[in-house]
């Protein structure tokens, strides 16, 4: 690194050089979207100044006719993108455009392909922005000064992509940041003012502020507005075409890819406020983040209040993008005021249900649309059982399974679903949790679900343990877990059943004894299952204890949940039941017993506290056979 007084020159940080090679190669097709990126800056960092001003009017500097100015020079074949916005200090500029200052920089590079196609869509969900100038010019001259600082406080930035940048102090007398690019040898049909006139209005004419270029008329030298700078959210939606709503999405998230789905609507009566929701096709890759931002931005009277509030959706929305624009509130509204203010409690709770409809219509009228969302946001929607009281049924509504009555691990079935298949007599939907969707499928558990063709729900996700403790029931129905408690599917069994079931617990009274006393400690209680048809023993608990997979998620994340004793069921009818109940050496008996305890560990996906001393009775007892 070289230092003097004024001037610097520095690396960039190592993912920007190895994002600029990457997006470079895999965006080239789609390089105009470099003007896109850079108007959207620049009309971010006027909404940021005019939010400023509400608090601090010399930041005005009396210019207060905000534009964004895009011009072109063939001899020195430079386009430049220039705002007067709030513009940025020089550690700002170090911050922002030295560094990826965000969150899942690493989950981005590991998910590129290698693929340019599919690289071109991944980049384009994490956000370039800035960075895309580069895909045609070789060199990029940024000057910046930021508001309400003097004249000699302006920055100077420049590289040409390949690993460093330099940093100097200039003289800057206007606010606001410039945007100097010099294009590389084979990109002069962009010197062209209606190519670049094209790319504004098919990308950014729903931008607010003005973009303005000088007249291509040779009699005139005056600036001409490009884009219609009205909010595209206020206009009618009878105005706004199906492309408008796409190229707002983008502007508004940078991501590349069109949205999945979208809702438009204006709340007039007692309070005044527009929604303009989008839902992404992509996750973003912070999305597991605890920390990280909402992506909804806040309006009032077109006038851009704050972004990633937090107060305008609940966190199992976080998916979310878009903005709210509010008639009411006041224009100086800080963060804390707006967690006390009851019109966003009434804005929040009607974007919800808006959310929650949007997401239903997809369910009913586009299934395709639907899969895509759950397969991508399942998860995060789920957490909503917790959160979300109030929409708890309309949420249940929306979530979606895997279970017995379908073939593998896609989750296609609805609890209506469930609901419209329940044997006669039926009055609980079952599930069972595991820590994946092979082991609760193939679990012994669910051998007399299976034999009488009772349909039980296969939850794998570490969110699951919500049901039977958050969420209690649907419709009339009450969930059962079919790892706790006793299994009762009587009113499914005829007369001859139930006698045959009990005369096997009298047969198996004395054998249970023994088991009991030989475990001991080790267990809370053995009796006859009438879960297993094919198995011969399987662990559960009382219905009021904590569930097992509960227990896994607490012990992985370092907790100590309450320490419960597990249930062994066995069943008297098979094998090797019947030849313990004709052991006559307690020892002999008392191995098998801790075998049959061991394997039903085994078969919950759980881990042996000592297998090698399982593995040695085991081999001791089959070398006895």
């Amino acid at each position: 690194m070289t230092v003097d007084t004024h001037r610097q020159t520095l690396n960039f940080q190592a993912e920007v050089t190895q994002l600029l090679d990457l997006m470079i190669h895999s965006l080239y097709s789609n390089k105009e979207i470099f003007l896109r990126e850079l108007i959207s800056n620049a009309s971010d960092a006027i909404d940021r100044l005019r939010f400023a001003i509400l608090s601090d009017d010399a930041l005005a500097e009396d210019d207060i006719d905000y534009k964004i100015r895009v011009s072109y020079d063939k001899d020195a074949r430079t386009i430049t993108v220039s705002d007067n916005g709030i513009g940025m200090t020089r550690e700002e500029v170090m911050q922002n455009i030295g560094t990826i200052a965000r969150s899942g920089t690493h989950e981005f590079f590991q998910a590129l392909t290698g693929d340019q196609q599919k690289d071109a869509n991944i980049i384009g969900q994490f956000g370039v922005g800035f960075y895309s100038s580069f895909i045609v010019a070789s060199r990029v001259t940024l000057t910046t000064r930021r508001a309400g600082l003097g004249p000699e406080h302006g920055v100077r930035w420049e590289s040409d992509g390949r690993g460093e940048y330099t940093l100097e102090t200039v003289e800057k007398f206007g606010r606001g940041t410039q945007v100097v690019l010099q294009l590389r040898d084979d990109e002069d049909e962009l010197l062209n003012g209606y190519r670049l006139r094209s790319i504004i209005r098919k990308y950014s004419d729903h931008i607010t502020v003005p973009i303005v270029m000088k007249s291509e008329e040779k009699d005139k030298n005056e600036d001409e507005r490009v884009n219609s700078a009205s909010a595209l959210w206020t206009r009618s939606k009878s105005e706004i075409t199906e492309e408008d709503y796409k190229e707002f999405y983008k502007h508004v998230t940078h991501d590349f890819d069109d949205p999945l789905a979208y809702l438009h609507s204006r709340m007039e009566g007692t309070h005044e406020y527009i929604l303009l929701l989008y839902i992404p096709k992509h996750a973003p890759f912070d999305l597991w983040n605890r920390e990280r931002h909402h992506d909804v931005k806040l309006y009032v009277r077109r006038v851009f209040i704050m972004d990633d509030s937090g107060q305008l959706l609940p966190t199992y929305l976080r998916f979310v993008r878009g903005i709210v624009d509010s008639s009411d509130l006041p224009l100086n509204i800080s963060r804390e005021i707006l967690q006390h203010n009851r019109m966003i409690e009434t804005i929040r709770s009607n974007a919800v249900k808006k959310v929650l409809g949007l997401l239903s219509d997809l369910a009913t009228k586009e299934a395709e649309k639907y899969t895509a969302f759950w397969e991508t946001f399942g998860r995060v929607l789920k957490e909503g059982l917790a959160e979300d009281h109030a929409n708890q049924e309309s949420i249940a509504k929306l979530l979606r399974f895997s279970s017995t009555h379908t073939s593998g691990e896609k989750q296609d079935v609805s609890l209506e679903d469930y609901a419209a298949r329940m044997k006669p007599g039926q009055d609980k939907i079952y599930y069972i949790t595991a820590e994946s969707f092979n082991t609760a499928n193939d679990s012994p558990l669910l051998e007399i679900f299976k034999k009488k063709g009772v349909e039980v729900l296969l939850l794998s996700d570490p969110i699951d343990y919500l049901f039977g403790t958050e969420f209690l029931k649907f419709k009339d129905f009450s969930f059962q877990s079919v790892s706790k408690g006793k299994v009762d599917l009587s009113e499914m069994e005829d007369e001859q059943e139930k006698q045959e079931y009990k005369k096997s617990v009298d047969e198996a009274q004395d054998l249970v004894k023994r088991i009991k006393t030989a475990l001991g400690d080790e267990v809370k209680d053995v009796r006859v299952t009438t879960r297993l048809t094919t198995s011969p023993a399987c662990l559960v608990v009382d219905q009021y204890d904590i569930d097992p997979a509960f227990q896994r998620i607490l012990k992985a994340v370092g907790q100590q949940g309450p320490q419960v004793k597990p249930i062994l069921e066995i069943n008297p009818h098979h094998p090797i039941l019947l030849r313990m109940k004709d052991e006559t050496d307690e020892k002999r008996l008392a191995d098998w017993a801790f075998t049959l305890l061991d394997q039903s560990v085994l078969s919950l996906g759980e881990h042996l506290e000592n297998p090698t001393r399982f593995v040695n009775r085991l081999n001791d007892l089959l070398s006895q056979l």
